[in-house]
C-alpha cells in the first residue's frame, strides 16, 4: 500500500513539474518579440531590430559589395559611384515605425557629415511612396526602389544579412562593411560609427 502512495505521489510531483515548466516556456514565447510578432500573422514581413551594433574590424571586413539599382527618380546608382567615400546605406520603408522615427535622425547627420554619402534602399514601396516620404521627411539622398527585384539585399546577404527593417550599414572607403546596425538607429552612436570608416 505505501508503494503504491509513493508512486502516487512522485507521479502528482512529476506532472506539477511538468506543469510549471510548460508554464514557464509559455511564458517566454509570450515576452518573446519576434514570436509575438509570428504570432499576430499581420503582415509585417519584417523583423522589428533592437538596435544591435556590429563593428567589423579593417583586418575581419569581407570583400567590397557590388551593389546597383534604379532610384525614386529613375536615375542608375551603383557601387562604382561611391568609391572612395564613406556611404551609409539605410534599409528602409515609409510605414515601418522605427524608419519615420528615425529618418530626422539621419536627416541630421547627413547635414553634419557632408562628405558622408547616404543611400536609401526602399524594400516595399513603390518610387512615388518614396517621393512622398522623402518630401515629408526632408531626406535629400537618393534611395534605390529594391521593392521588385530585392538585388541590392541580396547583393549585401553574402556579407552581412540586413535582416531587420531597418537595418543600416556603413561602408568604408573600400567599399567593405565597416558596421551595421539592427532596427532603429542611435544617432550618437551611428555618428561614431561614421567617423571611426572615415578616420581611416
Amino acid at each position: 500500500m505505501r508503494k503504491i502512495q509513493r508512486l502516487v505521489a512522485t507521479t502528482v510531483i512529476i506532472m506539477m513539474v511538468a506543469v510549471l515548466v510548460i508554464g514557464a516556456l509559455s511564458g517566454c514565447a509570450a515576452n518573446d518579440p519576434l514570436a509575438n510578432q509570428f504570432k499576430a500573422g499581420d503582415n509585417k514581413n519584417y523583423i522589428a531590430g533592437d538596435g544591435t551594433v556590429t563593428e567589423f574590424l579593417p583586418a575581419n571586413r569581407k570583400p567590397a559589395v557590388e551593389w546597383s539599382g534604379e532610384t525614386e527618380s529613375g536615375a542608375k546608382l551603383s557601387s562604382t559611384q561611391r568609391k572612395g567615400v564613406v556611404t551609409v546605406v539605410n534599409f528602409w520603408y515609409a510605414s515601418c515605425a522605427p524608419c519615420r522615427a528615425e529618418a530626422p535622425d539621419l536627416v541630421a547627420l547627413a547635414a553634419t557629415y557632408k562628405d558622408v554619402q547616404f543611400v536609401g534602399v526602399n524594400v516595399r514601396d513603390s518610387a512615388a511612396t518614396t517621393i512622398a516620404f522623402d518630401k515629408k521627411f526632408g531626406i535629400t539622398w537618393p534611395s534605390i526602389i529594391d521593392s521588385k527585384t530585392g538585388s541590392v539585399v541580396l547583393a549585401f546577404t553574402v556579407i552581412v544579412t540586413p535582416q531587420a527593417v531597418p537595418t543600416t550599414l556603413v561602408i568604408d572607403k573600400d567599399g567593405r562593411v565597416s558596421a551595421r546596425i539592427l532596427g532603429r538607429i542611435d544617432k550618437s552612436i551611428l555618428g561614431t560609427l561614421i567617423k571611426t570608416a572615415a578616420g581611416e
